[in-house]
């Protein structure tokens, strides 16, 4: 990263820089400013502290929010809470989920959720007239800490202040209960809506959908969708692939081939989609059955679903975790010509043949690729290079390294060059040393610290001077 900045600066023209380093220095020190005066406002007004804020010209953007909440997070949390639940409701600001993970971080809500319940009930000694957008803010720290029991406590404080919580404020705290496979009190929050008159909606549905799968309560979450189906709430690719998964996972997997048959003869947004084959596909990989996972790709394509690389990458891993390398092989040449590279299928090929201890297939599988001048990919040519590095074929790691260089692809490992520069020194191939040190000073690879002296060293008693000068420049 040192080296890419300093090259993308020094393209930069000085006067275009001073531009830009300018607006920088200004953007910071605005935002740096309005906390300031936030941060001092806030202190000499706690008692009443929104009211007061609106009597405050600042700015209010994220740098201004993000340096009052770490200005907040030593000793003065609870006005950090209460200052970022203001601010999550002026109507030129809004907080995106990088701040509320901030929030989270800097006020320690995960660690101590008491915080909350202190600023609700000083809110209610106050008499202070909280809104439904306040409490959606308050439930969205909720969500973002993942505590169901204070979100829970939260929409049901919203009563107490005369606020009538929305599907989305119950919607919030479903799918933390989802998420923490309390199903049972996520179904009752879901039957509580329609005793006030509110309807879940398709996140409502979703969220359930998913919970019920992932404890394996695969009728209930059926009953469910025909549910969906009779409230007018159609269910889309998104609900039938979480009820696939989960039927792939604890139920039949031929129930799963027939829904997604199922899928395909509706239309709109419930059609299945590359996501869900894939899905399916990677279950059945997962429980062995990768030859019916072919017949799942065929259905795919039948249907007018192109795989991607993703699905490929699956089916092959499993295809060659089974013994059925040929079918992987037979799977690569039918579906590169339509939609997935060649260069991507190999590759995955290659680490597949690798994770089977299949080494020299795979070593074969990449120099193929490299003489039909294809591109493997950083992940398979990290891999191969590493390979023979471990057991001392330094030549043939150097040439294979000269291959990915002329297809293109220079996406290695780094630590890959010092490895292998060593290697290269240590057996005297010095010729090859030389021109790998060169293109590390090219690219501005660092040489690894563990390596740079015994290198220099060994090279000076064999009098190679100039190539001690290659590899002083690539650290300079």
């Amino acid at each position: 990263m040192f080296f890419l900045s300093r090259s993308l600066i020094s393209s930069i023209s000085p006067k275009r820089l001073d531009f830009f380093g300018s607006r920088f220095i200004l953007f910071s020190t605005s935002s740096a400013l309005s906390a300031e005066k936030l941060i001092t406002h806030l202190k000499e007004n706690g008692s009443d502290m929104e009211k007061s804020l609106k009597k405050v010209k600042f700015k209010l953007d994220t740098a201004c929010v993000n340096e009052v909440l770490q200005r907040c997070s030593v000793d003065k949390a609870q006005m950090g809470v209460r200052f970022f639940i203001w601010a999550g409701i002026q109507p030129s600001y809004r907080h995106s989920s990088y701040m509320y993970n901030k929030a989270c971080k800097f006020l320690e809500i995960r660690e101590n959720p008491q915080i909350i319940y202190d600023v609700i009930d000083a809110y209610r000694m106050e008499n202070y007239a909280v809104s439904v957008k306040m409490f959606k803010v308050v439930l969205n720290l909720c969500r973002e800490a993942k505590d169901a029991n204070l979100g829970l406590w939260v929409l049901r404080k919203m009563k107490e202040f005369d606020c009538r919580p929305d599907t989305t404020s119950y919607n919030v705290v479903i799918r933390l209960f989802c998420e923490k496979r309390e199903v049972d009190e996520a179904m009752k929050l879901m039957k509580e809506m329609g005793l006030i008159d509110l309807y879940p909606d398709m996140i409502t549905y979703i969220s359930m959908v998913k919970g019920l799968c992932d404890v394996g309560r695969l009728e209930d979450a059926c009953s469910l969708v025909k549910v969906m189906k009779g409230h007018d709430c159609l269910p889309n690719a998104v609900v039938y692939s979480a009820l696939l998964d989960g039927i792939c996972r604890f139920g039949s997997l031929e129930r799963a081939m027939e829904l997604l048959t199922e899928m395909e003869k509706e239309s709109g947004d419930t059609k299945p989609n590359v996501v869900t084959y894939t899905s399916v596909i990677q279950r059945f990989c997962e429980k062995g059955q990768s030859m019916d996972g072919l017949r799942i790709l065929d259905q795919m394509r039948d249907f007018g679903c192109k795989p991607n690389r993703i699905t490929m990458n699956v089916l092959i891993k499993g295809l060659c975790a089974e013994g059925c390398v040929e079918e992987a092989y037979k799977v690569i040449d039918k579906v590169a010509r339509e939609s997935v590279s060649y260069d991507e299928c190999y590759s995955s090929l290659v680490l597949a043949l690798w994770q089977i201890e299949k080494l020299e297939e795979a070593e074969l599988v990449f120099r193929m690729m490299l003489a039909r001048g294809l591109r493997p990919d950083g992940a398979a040519s990290s891999t191969v290079l590493k390979r023979l590095c471990l057991v001392g074929r330094w030549l043939d790691a150097y040439c294979l390294y000269e291959g990915i260089e002329k297809s293109g692809n220079v996406s290695i490992d780094t630590d890959i060059y010092s490895v292998l520069l060593v290697g290269l020194c240590q057996e005297k191939y010095l010729v090859e040393a030389a021109k790998l040190a060169k293109l590390m000073v090219e690219r501005r690879v660092r040489l690894q610290a563990p390596y740079v002296d015994d290198l220099v060293k060994n090279l000076k008693n064999s009098g190679e001077e100039e190539l001690v000068s290659h590899i002083t420049r690539i650290n300079s």
